[in-house]
C-alpha cells in the first residue's frame, strides 16, 4: 500500500513537471469532426489565400506603395501568422483525434497566437493614426507618415509584443499542473491555461491583466479618439457628398477594428463571467476569435479599396 501511495506521488511530481494538455474539438459533434473539418479547411484557405493575395499585390504594385497599404500588409502578415499558427492543431484534432500537447509546445504556440494578435491590435491603431492624418492634416501627410516613420512603428510593434509576451509566457514554466488538464479550446490560450494550474497563479494573472491594459487598454481609445477627431473634421465640411466621399475612406478600416475587437472582447468576458456557459459556446466564440479578422479582412478590403480591387483584378487577368 505504501509503495502504491509512492508510486503515485512520483507520478504526480512527473506529471506536474512534464504537463501534457488535452485540446478539445468542438463538443458534442466529435462524431461529426471529418465534416466540420472540410469547413475549417474552407476558411483557412481564404484566409490564406486572401491575405497572401493582399501581401503579393501591395510588394508588387508600385502604385500600392503608400503608408495606408504598408499598414494593410502588415495586418494581412500578422492575419497569416495567427491562422497558422492555430491551424495545425485545430485540424489535427478534427482530422486524427491527436489532442494531447505538451507545455513547451503549448508556450511556443501561445507566444505566436497572442504575439501576433498583440501585433494586429497595434497595426489597427497605426491605421487609424494614418486615416486621422490624411483627413485632419492633409497637407503634411507625405511629411508625417515617411517610410522610415512607418518602419519605426513597425519595429515598437514588434518590441512591444515581445516585451510583453515573454515573461508572461516564462511565468508559466514555475506552475504546477496537477490535475485533469483539458482545455476548453482546439489551441493553447493563456487564460485558458493558467486556470487549470494548482500552485498560486496571481503573478500570471497580474502579468496578463498588464498585458491586456498595456495593448487592448491603450490601443482602443488610441482608435476611438481618431475617430472621434476624423468625425469632428468630416462634419465641418459643407457639402454631404464630400463628407461621405471623405467619411468612406475609413470604412474598411472600421470594419476591421470590428471583426477583430468584438470577438476578442467576448471571448475574453467570456473566460471570466461565462464559466456556466455551454462548452461549445466556449468552443464557438474560441474559433470565431481567430477566424474571423483573418477570413473577413481580405474581403472586406478587396471590396471597399478601389485600388486593391484594381490590382487584385489587373493580377488575375495577367495570370
Amino acid at each position: 500500500m505504501i509503495e502504491h501511495q509512492d508510486n503515485m506521488e512520483i507520478l504526480i511530481n512527473l506529471t506536474s513537471k512534464f504537463p501534457t494538455f488535452l485540446l478539445t474539438g468542438i463538443p458534442g459533434l466529435q462524431s461529426v469532426h471529418a465534416w466540420i473539418s472540410v469547413l475549417f479547411c474552407c476558411l483557412y484557405a481564404i484566409a490564406l489565400s486572401g491575405n497572401g493575395l493582399i501581401l503579393c499585390i501591395i510588394i508588387t504594385q508600385q502604385s500600392l506603395q503608400k503608408p495606408m497599404y504598408y499598414f494593410l500588409s502588415i495586418l494581412s502578415a500578422a492575419d497569416l501568422g495567427l491562422t497558422v499558427s492555430t491551424m495545425s492543431t485545430t485540424l489535427a484534432i478534427l482530422w486524427f483525434d491527436a489532442s494531447e500537447i505538451s507545455l513547451d509546445t503549448c508556450i511556443i504556440q501561445m507566444f505566436f497566437l497572442h504575439g501576433f494578435t498583440f501585433m494586429e491590435s497595434g497595426v489597427l491603431v497605426a491605421m487609424a493614426f494614418d486615416r486621422y492624418v490624411a483627413i485632419c492634416d492633409p497637407l503634411r501627410y507625405a511629411a508625417i507618415l515617411t517610410n522610415s516613420r512607418i518602419i519605426q512603428m513597425g519595429v515598437l510593434m514588434i518590441v512591444r509584443t515581445v516585451v510583453l509576451i515573454v515573461p508572461l509566457l516564462l511565468l508559466l514554466k514555475h506552475l504546477s499542473f496537477c490535475r485533469a488538464n483539458a482545455l476548453s479550446h482546439s489551441y493553447c490560450y493563456h487564460p485558458d491555461v493558467i486556470r487549470l494550474a494548482c500552485s498560486d497563479t496571481r503573478a500570471n494573472s497580474i502579468c496578463g491583466l498588464i498585458d491586456l491594459i498595456l495593448t487592448t487598454g491603450i490601443d482602443t481609445p488610441c482608435i476611438v479618439l481618431s475617430y472621434i477627431l476624423i468625425i469632428r473634421s468630416v462634419l465641418r465640411i459643407a457639402s454631404p457628398e464630400e463628407r461621405h466621399k471623405v467619411f468612406s475612406t475609413c470604412t474598411s478600416h472600421m470594419g476591421a477594428v470590428c471583426v477583430f475587437y468584438i470577438p476578442m472582447l467576448s471571448l475574453s468576458l467570456l473566460h471570466r463571467y461565462g464559466q456556466s456557459a455551454p462548452k461549445l459556446v466556449h468552443s464557438m466564440m474560441a474559433n470565431i476569435y481567430l477566424l474571423l479578422p483573418p477570413v473577413l479582412n481580405p474581403i472586406i478590403y478587396s471590396v471597399k479599396s478601389k485600388q486593391i480591387c484594381k490590382a487584385i483584378l489587373n493580377l488575375l487577368l495577367t495570370k
